[in-house]
């Protein structure tokens, strides 16, 4: 059996980009940025950066060119593909994209405050209701008796 599943948080670097096919299929294009810092053998910190190419078709291309903005932070899942085509100079160009199955937002937009979050999916979205109880609504105090084991 094989497996091809991408995972990313990350930061939006540009905006996205929306379009629609020939055939009337929206899509949407954007980049994500995920950093990795560690320390090295002689205890110096360093960073990298990756960058990822994102595309979301469908219903999920509505949603990201809606929702997502440059820096916007969020999780996608989904899986790799490379494509191919030659250039215009006659030589064979390869680009690798993350092909998205889901979207969370995961910080707030301007005006809407740190609990905000939008999960979608390309078959069926879902989406967490900004009117869910906040963190402290939701802690209640539990009691031993009410656990199931």
């Amino acid at each position: 059996m094989d497996l091809n599943k991408v995972m990313i948080i990350g930061r939006l670097t540009r905006d996205p980009e929306a379009r629609t096919t020939p055939t009337g299929q929206s899509v949407c294009s954007f980049g994500v940025a995920t950093n990795r810092v560690w320390t090295d053998n002689s205890g110096q910190k360093q960073e990298r950066v990756e960058y990822h190419n994102m595309v979301a078709w469908g219903k999920l291309a509505d949603i990201c060119s809606q929702y997502l903005t440059k820096g916007r932070r969020g999780y996608f899942e989904g899986r790799l593909q490379t494509r191919d085509w030659e250039g215009q100079d006659g030589v064979k160009r390869y680009r690798t994209e993350v092909i998205l199955d889901n979207m969370i937002l995961l910080d707030g937009g301007a005006g809407r405050g740190g609990d905000f979050a939008k999960a979608a999916s390309s078959s069926e979205p879902k989406v967490e209701e900004e009117n869910a109880p906040s963190a402290e609504e939701s802690k209640e105090e539990i009691k031993v008796e009410d656990l199931p084991f």
